[in-house]
């Protein structure tokens, strides 16, 4: 026991190591990079011996990790770095993945080296589901954060149409909601004003806000902004429409929610009833249980099951998710 111990600290400890290695390696010229480009210049710029021109907005920097480099060339990168946007948290990519692996090498090693016989042999199933843990907990925060917007949304389009009609424009009442409303609303209008008033065009911020809120009201919002900019009207009778249409779809919304929550129930009953009778019988009559965890034609029984539970589950969930 003794040994395992010390074996899972060495593991641990080396596995830290190398993702310090591989997160560092080929950084080396970082700091030369934050200087080049706080002096304005750029390879292009040195090569031609030109100087560039200064730009507001500038890209961040490719990460030269181990992980960021497989998420590149998976071509994951942009796709985790938009959940993490939805999430609102301050993270990166590859560290989200390094997080992940870490987990996973954690939760294997615990059930490989401490777990008793019969368990041990779901440390690969362990740490398979501890590498999806940071994944789903980035998922969880994004969805909580976008329906505290979508409950903030309506009546901040409310207040920009009373601003507008007070005289202000409409990038100052963009502005305004900073102060008058909480997050997340405020900071997603807030960084959009900013970037609008660094010198990105109106169109391109909006569209901005539009990825990192992936919400159809908020792409409602910014396809009535550039229709107006481009054919003209009344932008704060157009917001006032939108909000009250906003609203409405809510109410329609939980109507249908309070209609099919009777086949939700049923979902969540019949997939969760399967797990309770097993986990009754591997108290109950242990022998017979001990056939899906010691055969390997039970493992293959087991595994079929487990697949046709879980296809099952998310097709009664398809079909009582009702879209508004």
């Amino acid at each position: 026991m003794l040994f395992a111990m010390l074996l899972f600290i060495v593991v641990v400890v080396g596995t830290m190591m190398l993702f310090t290695f591989f997160g560092g390696v080929s950084s080396g010229g970082e700091g030369e990079k934050i200087r080049d480009r706080l002096l304005g210049k750029s390879k292009k710029a040195q090569k031609t011996g030109q100087p560039e021109a200064p730009q507001l907005i500038k890209e961040e920097q490719p990460q030269t990790s181990l992980a960021a480099r497989a998420l590149r060339k998976l071509e994951l990168a942009e796709r985790v770095q938009q959940m993490i946007e939805v999430a609102g948290v301050r993270w990166t990519p590859a560290g989200l993945v390094q997080a992940a692996l870490g987990l996973a090498l954690v939760a294997f090693n615990i059930l490989w080296y401490m777990a008793p016989p019969p368990l041990d042999k779901a440390a690969w199933l362990a740490a398979i589901a501890a590498f999806f843990l940071p994944f789903l907990y980035v998922m969880r925060m994004g969805k909580k954060r976008l329906r505290k917007f979508e409950e903030q949304f309506p009546d901040s389009l409310e207040f920009v149409a009373r601003s507008m009609r007070a005289g202000h424009a409409f990038s100052v009442s963009l502005e305004m909601i900073h102060r008058e409303f909480a997050d997340p609303l405020a900071g997603e209008f807030r960084r959009t004003f900013d970037e609008q008033n660094l010198g990105l065009p109106l169109d391109l911020a909006l569209q901005n806000l539009a990825k990192r809120v992936p919400l159809l009201e908020v792409q409602f919002f910014v396809s009535a902004v550039l229709l107006q900019k481009r054919t003209g009207g009344n932008l704060a009778e157009l917001l006032d429409k939108l909000a009250y249409l906003i609203r409405e779809r809510f109410k329609l919304r939980g109507r249908i929610r309070a209609v099919s929550a009777h086949g939700r129930l049923t979902a969540t009953a019949l997939s969760t009833i399967p797990l309770v009778v097993a986990f009754l019988l591997f108290y109950v009559n242990p022998e017979y249980i001990s056939f899906f965890i010691k055969d390997d034609t039970g493992h293959i029984m087991a595994g079929v099951a487990i697949f046709f539970q879980m296809m099952g589950y998310l097709i009664m969930k398809k079909i009582v998710n009702i879209e508004v």
